[in-house]
């Protein structure tokens, strides 16, 4: 199936779960993740900040910064489909709808950090397969953002399962998630 055919599937799927059921599978998402031993040792993690009918990262990311964790949050930069990681301080002070409709650091909260002091990346993405393959929104935002990470930092990507697909269609720029993470299960793909 072409990408642009396969967002479509997917968007339609998501879209059809109420904010109620979003809520309780996000919140089964974010158990599975807590259970991952890297996620709970990590420092300066970067999270997707959610919108429409993705899996819901708010609550993981007060939770992180309850904990005295470090976030960081994108910043899009659309002239260049680039993203600047910004350190996030407070959820509701710091954020404002930007590029997309998606939250984003508003320009006078904006703290960009060096993506090589990343320890965890938390990636958004329509669909994925469990080879860690992962259909993004289309922008390459993300696939720009992966080099300049340190290698070795683990991509952890947030999914609901009905997100899950038998095939993503790949490109050779297109980078494999090392970890999938849903509602019922965590998947090593070793990306």
């Amino acid at each position: 199936m072409a990408k642009h055919a396969l967002r479509k599937q997917i968007f339609a799927l998501r879209d059809s779960l109420g904010a109620a059921e979003i809520a309780r599978l996000s919140k089964a998402v974010a158990g599975q993740l807590e259970k991952l031993p890297f996620y709970r040792q990590a420092r300066t993690i970067m999270f997707f900040l959610s919108f429409r009918s993705e899996v819901d990262t708010r609550e993981m990311v007060e939770d992180n910064l309850a904990r005295g964790n470090r976030v960081l949050v994108p910043k899009a930069i659309p002239e260049k489909r680039e993203l600047i990681p910004s350190e996030l301080l407070d959820y509701e002070k710091d954020l404002a709808t930007g590029v997309y409709g998606i939250p984003e650091p508003r320009q006078e909260a904006l703290r960009p950090v060096d993506p090589r002091q990343i320890d965890l990346l938390i990636v958004p993405g329509v669909a994925f397969d469990l080879q860690g393959n992962r259909l993004g929104y289309g922008g390459g935002y993300y696939d720009r953002f992966f080099d300049r990470l340190r290698p070795g930092v683990p991509l952890v990507a947030l999914a609901f399962e009905l997100q899950l697909v038998e095939k993503v269609p790949v490109d050779p720029w297109d980078r494999r998630m090392d970890w999938l993470v849903t509602e019922k299960r965590t998947i090593h793909t070793a990306g």
